[in-house]
Parts: C-alpha cells; sequence; structure tokens
C-alpha cells in the first residue's frame, strides 16, 4: 500500500511539473514569464565644438506635440515612438559664434531601443558695421515700420514723420503735426506705434508734448492715398498734465503681446522727483500705462483691462501697470518678456526686465537709484523689483550719463544674435548687448561700434532689423560687418 501511494504521488508530481512546463522542454524546469513588449525609446544628444562654459541651444520636438528646449548635451527618456526633429541654434560667447552643423535633423526613435543625434558646432568671429541710410535728418527720435513693410517710418522732433523707402526719403511728410508740439527741453514728437490691425483698420498711435507741455498719446488714421496719414483724424487717448518741468516727459508708446496699449511716462521732471510722482499711485507720472484701445471712441477713449493691478482700488490710478520709474525714455517687448530702460539721476543707469503678465511692480525710483539707496545709505527695498543689469557713471561720466534702450534682435539677416537685447548710452555711444535667459543675463558685449556719436534711440523695420539714431541726425542700420 505504502509503495503504490509513492508512486502515484510522484506520477501527480510529474504531471504537475509538465503542465507549469507547457507540456515541452524538460519538466523539471520553470520557464520565467515572458517580459512585457518595450513602449518608449530614448534619444541622446551629443554636442562637440563648443568650448567649456559655453551651452548649445537645441530644440527638441516629436510626436504629441511633444518639445523641450535644451541648454547642454543630455539623453530623453520615455519618449514616444516615431520622427523627432533636433533643431540647432548658433550661439554667441566671447566674441565668437558658433554655428551648428546640421542645423535641423530628424532621427527615429524606436520602441525599446536608443538612437544618438550629433550636434556640431564650429566658430566664427561676428563683427558689426554701422551704415548710413541715406541723408541727415532734422532732429530724428524715432525709427519704426509695421511687420513686413518695406518703409520706413522717420520721425522728427519737430513734429514731422517721414518715409524712406528703397533707400529714398519721400517728399512729402506721412504726417506733419508739428503746429502742435512743444519741443523745449526734452519735448517733442517722440515716438509712435502701428496698431496690430494696422493693415485692415489704417490706425497708428503718436507720443508727443503739446504746447500745454502736456504728455499726448492721440491716434491717427491712414487715409486712402498712398504715404499720407490723414491728420484730421485725430483721436485723443491720453493726456497727462506735466505743469513744471521739461524734462523727463518719458516718451514711448507700444503694444505689447497681448495687444493693449503702453506707454512709458517720466516722473515729471527736476532732480530727485521733487514731487513724489514716481512712488505715488494716484499720478500716472513715472509710470507705465496700460491701456485697451481697441474700441476706442471720442467718448470712451480707451478702457482698463480687467487684469490691470489697480482697478477698482480708490486712490490709484487704474492705468497703472507698474511704478517707480524716473525716465523710462525706451522699453521694449520680447515674446513674454518686457525690458525697461530707465535713465538714471547722476550715479546709476538700469535696465528691468520682468514677465509681460507680471503687473504691479515696483522699480524703486525714487527710493533707489538702481541697486542703491538714493540720497540714503540705507532704505527699505520691502516690494521693490531691482534691475537686471545697471552701470554706473564714474568720474566724468566715463561709463555714460543716460541709457537708451533698444530691442532684442529677431532680424534674419544675423540669426547669431537672435535673443540678444541691444542697447547704448547717450554720452558715451557705444553700442553694446547681453542675452537674457532664467533671471540672468550672459554674452554681455561691447560691439565697438563708436561711429553713432550720440546715441538718441533704437529703431526696428519691417523684417525686425535694428537701427540706431544719432543725436547729430544721421540714422544707422546695424548690419554683419566685414569679415563676419
Amino acid at each position: 500500500m505504502l509503495v503504490d501511494r509513492v508512486r502515484m504521488f510522484v506520477v501527480a508530481l510529474l504531471l504537475l511539473l509538465a503542465a507549469c512546463d507547457g507540456g515541452g522542454g524538460d519538466p523539471g524546469t520553470l520557464s520565467p514569464p515572458a517580459p512585457p513588449a518595450a513602449t518608449t525609446g530614448s534619444l541622446q544628444t551629443v554636442v562637440n565644438g563648443l568650448p567649456a562654459g559655453v551651452n548649445p541651444a537645441l530644440r527638441v520636438t516629436g510626436p504629441n506635440n511633444f518639445m523641450q528646449d535644451l541648454g547642454a548635451a543630455q539623453t530623453l527618456s520615455n519618449l514616444a515612438p516615431g520622427s523627432y526633429t533636433v533643431a540647432a541654434s548658433s550661439v554667441t560667447s566671447g566674441g565668437a559664434t558658433y554655428t551648428p552643423t546640421p542645423v535641423t535633423q530628424t532621427v527615429a526613435v524606436p520602441a525599446g531601443a536608443s538612437v544618438t543625434a550629433i550636434i556640431g558646432y564650429g566658430s566664427t568671429t561676428l563683427a558689426l558695421a554701422l551704415t548710413d541710410i541715406g541723408p541727415a535728418f532734422t532732429s530724428p527720435t524715432f525709427v519704426t515700420a509695421p511687420p513686413g513693410d518695406d518703409r520706413l517710418f522717420v520721425l522728427e522732433r519737430r513734429g514731422v514723420i517721414r518715409i524712406v523707402r528703397n533707400g529714398a526719403t519721400l517728399t512729402q511728410p506721412w504726417l506733419d503735426i508739428s503746429a502742435n508740439v512743444f519741443t523745449g527741453g526734452e519735448g517733442g514728437l517722440l515716438s509712435m506705434a502701428f496698431d496690430p490691425n494696422f493693415a485692415s483698420n489704417g490706425y497708428f498711435y503718436v507720443y508727443y508734448t503739446d504746447a500745454g507741455r502736456n504728455i499726448v498719446v492721440e491716434r491717427y488714421t491712414a487715409s486712402s492715398t498712398p504715404n499720407l496719414a490723414d491728420p484730421t483724424s485725430s483721436l485723443a487717448i491720453l493726456r497727462v498734465a506735466h505743469p513744471t518741468f521739461v524734462n523727463h516727459f518719458g516718451g514711448l508708446v507700444a503694444f505689447g503681446p497681448d495687444g493693449l496699449l503702453y506707454a512709458g511716462l517720466g516722473d515729471g521732471g527736476g532732480a530727485g522727483d521733487p514731487a513724489g510722482n514716481a512712488q505715488n499711485l494716484d499720478t500716472l507720472l513715472g509710470k507705465l500705462v496700460r491701456v485697451d484701445v481697441r474700441a476706442a471712441t471720442v467718448a470712451q477713449p480707451y478702457t482698463i483691462p480687467a487684469d490691470n493691478p489697480y482697478l477698482n482700488q480708490a486712490g490709484r490710478r487704474p492705468e497703472i501697470w507698474a511704478a517707480g520709474l524716473r525716465n523710462p525714455w525706451r522699453f521694449a517687448f520680447d515674446r513674454e518678456q518686457l525690458y525697461i530702460a530707465d535713465v538714471g539721476q547722476d550715479e546709476r543707469e538700469e535696465v528691468d526686465i520682468a514677465a509681460v503678465s507680471q503687473g504691479g511692480l515696483n522699480y524703486g525710483w525714487d527710493t533707489m537709484e538702481g541697486t542703491g539707496c538714493f540720497g540714503a545709505s540705507t532704505c527699505d527695498r520691502t516690494g521693490l523689483t531691482l534691475p537686471v543689469l545697471e552701470y554706473e557713471h564714474g568720474a566724468n561720466d566715463v561709463n555714460g550719463c543716460s541709457v537708451t534702450g533698444g530691442y532684442v534682435y529677431r532680424g534674419t539677416a544675423m540669426p547669431e544674435l537672435a535673443g540678444r537685447y541691444f542697447y547704448s548710452d547717450y554720452c558715451r555711444g557705444f553700442i553694446k548687448s547681453f542675452f537674457y535667459t532664467e533671471a540672468a543675463i550672459t554674452e554681455q558685449r561691447d560691439w565697438n561700434l563708436n561711429g553713432a556719436g550720440q546715441v538718441v534711440s533704437f529703431g526696428r523695420d519691417g523684417a525686425g532689423e535694428l537701427y540706431v539714431i544719432s543725436a547729430s541726425g544721421r540714422i544707422f542700420k546695424l548690419v554683419r560687418g566685414s569679415g563676419a
């Protein structure tokens, strides 16, 4: 009986082992379960040719709207299988420009595998030059054009807007409002902005000082006659009293990427903001103003955007977007960033940078001048936004005396410059640039261009190329230098 039971047990055990083995192979060996099939892959980027401390500029795009910007070579894991494009941009550092090869490449990332994209950078020395666009103008203050337009609109301080086309200045002005313009001190016709829908509505906006020394933002309309505006089409958008001094009028009107109109107003003039305007939220002086003019009428020239920081707050002007400015002669938008070049008092010049969406910032004047306390050894910095870049005047203004803000380059003629902010100083006339990223500035460079003399302003044409306006009346285009 015992033997029979042992035999039965052995037979049952063998049958069990055979069942576990799927009926084949060695009945004494258990097969592990098959691993699951891989569903993702990886992409490794390899970068050659850049010196230590210089980062590449890569963008990887792929299936399912995948997009990632890379500032260093790295491996991207857990990618959905499919075709990925690696695009590389030129980078500039230490006076050299590093150009990638290839600029774009496409790689297929299979499931369960890793592929490699190799980018090689080669260096060239980039030089810039200034080329005079033509005859001297009468105290030019600004240059601009609608996107894609082949004309260049030149503003003269006296109140005249001229058109340059195909290298020739048209005889008849685009607009002449000189009868309305006060040109004493720092006054005059100071800037203009084309409506984002200029091609369909013909609207453009000018910033000037009138006979009463008020700061005026006014809308005009292009006429049916080519290259002429309608001088009878004026619609006053904003008029701000500036009664005491003839300096610090501010000077720029511009549209932001949000489609809203911005204007940079000075603090009212005089040394040290004697009226305390910049920190007073009940006045528009010393502020960056933001309004909606898309439905402007005589009865209601603008409305207040719902996200303006001081909307419906007693004792605070709802038009204010930012405060604490001394004389924001020039500011600029670049995608989602706002650059403000604020002219300093006796010691420091500054450039402030913030996201376009950041309303309610206070840039410190006249509690502070740049990063230093103004007129005091200590001050309360609570709630104040400090500049991203500043420079001190130095003895006899050796470093400069009045910052002239410019633009971030987004043209096509010199793609190596993409993302670089250009600026100058009225006293020194230098042309400098820097690259801003993640709340820091890099690649600061002096381009050793001194031919413009005293730089009044920068300008930008319809293709995004930059211009430099000289107090001498000359206007220069920023171009690639010889050997670059």
